[in-house]
């Protein structure tokens, strides 16, 4: 047996056998189509019967039937679809989804109509024009603008979102979620002028004379100013956000979510939201440690492996650089074309320049048990946390380790790769970039050699690692059909295949997006695979993705998602 076999065998694996006790009667029992289980031990099954919202069995039809089937069981005819566990969100950022539904859409084709600079300002005009709800808000937010995509490859500035209204505060998020771009009156509000010095792990970016501000600011100088502006929303206004970010991610089959960077007023709004029963799906909060580092929040009952009204806290979160799309991830090697206000062998900067820092806080997380993710982009970011977690975990983490998760790791490199398995640390890779903004890699960012390694979801299944993948929403829209055929294609805008080898088969990258993640969050007795005594987190694709030609997974549609068998999305198309 292998050492990956030997792996999923006794650690992913060791859950409750394939098939329940003899005369449990099921609710319902699905049958009629492929059924594909996540369960090496059972890959594929003719029927699957669940009671009182878990999965009671799964075997043949006639098996299923005969020891399951009683008068009032619902026999659910897949007519030919596919069964599959529903998808586990490896890494997003959920109240950012519902923030998104309300905002600007800027994003570039084929998600939105942003390819330049007047095509960011019309959409910020019509939605101000349509959404009223922005002046009263005092502040008018467009979403996921990408300079890599516009005509002028550049940023905005603040005169040209002044040329859009200068009586309402504005913001462009960059589609990184790293940058923003501010108008005149977004930078008066939050106290933004000539005199305001760069923050500790952030740069606002100057103009020609060097002290006036241009309206871009990066990392933690757009973070502190965005949390200035963003107003407190009433009670109806944020629930609309939740049910509106539920339904993004239900519709792509998703039924665990992360919100992967939390605020404490996060956290708050999530606890109430839990509290009126608005949550129909599965969210864990990931706080932002530095943030957070004394709320008493992370000493209480929500910090919990035990969900309470389909919440609780999972660990807590560092950031470590910024991206490579938005050129602040941290490199050890300089960007191919630096940005233009940085000069020749810029390689990025880092978050926490004195390691003693995230040192301090990181010994903390471990000390009280709280899982850590760790935002590393940038290969010199990597090298940062390896080293760091090298000196604060405690014990053996191959044993009972916290399962530290890298969440990203874009620019890897494979001599890093035995070091993350010999700390324990689980990689939550991202090779939806191959498709955004694996042409910008590889002409702008990092060169052709070393973008064809990003996210090496390949090289790390060949070590014997598990590992998920993501969309990071909403840097990315959840659409787990481009997550899934990103990570099986790795096909950029123009065509072309970055880092062939690198590819997964659809059944990994299934296993990537369903399974391992569940794993990752310490849910994988419950959750990420169709075996018996799991919860019934299903959903029903039109096709069988194993299948369909690779190059066609796009087209896949996700026609109903349940959770705990309760259907909570149905497509109209059937």
């Amino acid at each position: 047996m292998t050492v990956r076999s030997t792996l999923l065998a006794l650690v992913l694996f060791a859950s409750s056998p394939a098939t329940a006790a003899t005369g449990q009667i099921a609710d319902s029992i699905y049958l009629g189509g492929p059924i594909l289980t996540m369960d090496d031990r059972q890959p594929r099954a003719e029927a699957v019967a669940i009671a009182a919202g878990r999965i009671i069995g799964i075997g043949s039809r006639a098996e299923i039937e005969r020891t399951h089937r009683a008068a009032h069981t619902t026999m659910r005819d897949l007519q030919g679809h596919a069964l599959l566990p529903a998808f586990f969100d490896a890494h997003s950022h959920f109240s950012m989804v519902g923030l998104q539904a309300i905002s600007a859409n800027l994003l570039p084709p084929p998600d939105g109509p942003g390819s330049s600079i007047a095509d960011l300002q019309t959409a910020l005009r019509e939605h101000l024009a349509a959404h009223p709800e922005a002046r009263e808000m005092n502040l008018l937010i467009g979403f996921n603008y990408d300079d890599s995509q516009l005509a002028e490859k550049r940023h905005p500035t603040r005169q040209e979102l002044d040329a859009v209204a200068t009586d309402v505060p504005i913001v462009a998020i960059h589609q990184s979620g790293h940058l923003g771009v501010y108008n005149s009156l977004a930078l008066k509000q939050a106290g933004i002028d000539s005199t305001t010095p760069n923050p500790e792990g952030g740069v606002i970016i100057r103009e020609a004379d060097g002290v006036t501000p241009n309206g871009v600011m990066e990392e933690n100088a757009h973070i502190a100013t965005l949390i200035k502006l963003i107003p407190r929303f009433t009670a109806a206004q944020h629930a609309d956000m939740l049910n509106r970010a539920q339904q993004i991610y239900l519709a792509n089959g998703f039924t665990t979510v992360q919100e992967g960077r939390a605020s404490a007023d996060t956290v708050v709004g999530m606890q109430q939201a839990a509290e009126a029963n608005l949550l129909k799906l599965d969210l864990v909060i990931y706080p932002d440690l530095e943030q957070t580092l004394d709320d008493p929040v992370l000493n209480g009952p929500l910090m919990s492996v035990d969900y309470r009204n389909h919440l609780r806290l999972g660990g807590v979160k560092l950031t470590f650089d910024g991206s490579p799309q938005g050129k602040t991830a941290w490199f050890t090697e300089p960007y191919v074309q630096p940005p233009e206000h940085e000069q020749a062998g810029y390689r990025g900067r880092p978050i926490f320049a004195d390691d003693a820092v995230p040192l301090a806080m990181m010994r903390k997380a471990y000390a009280n048990g709280w899982q850590l993710l760790i935002h590393t982009n940038g290969d010199a970011a990597i090298d940062q946390m390896i080293r760091l977690v090298r000196m604060a975990q405690p014990g053996n983490p191959l044993s009972s380790g916290p399962r530290t998760v890298m969440i990203h790791g874009q620019y890897l490199r494979a001599d890093q790769i035995p070091q993350l398995k010999a700390l324990g640390i689980f990689p939550s890779l991202y090779p939806m970039h191959t498709f955004y903004w694996g042409d910008w890699h590889r002409t702008s960012v990092a060169g052709p050699e070393r973008a064809a390694f990003i996210s090496p979801t390949r090289s790390v299944q060949d070590a014997g690692m598990t590992f998920s993948i993501h969309s990071d929403a909403p840097v990315i829209f959840p659409d787990s059909m481009r997550l899934l055929h990103s990570a099986v294609n790795r096909v950029t805008r123009s065509g072309y295949v970055l880092g062939p080898d690198q590819r997964l088969d659809v059944e990994t990258a299934l296993k990537a997006m369903t399974l391992w993640p569940a794993w990752q969050h310490f849910e994988g007795d419950s959750k990420g695979s169709i075996s018996s005594g799991k919860l019934a987190d299903l959903i029903i694709l039109d096709r069988d993705p194993t299948v369909v030609v690779k190059e066609d997974l796009l087209t896949l549609r996700v026609l109903e998602t349940i959770k705990e068998g309760q259907t909570l999305y149905r497509s109209e198309e059937r």
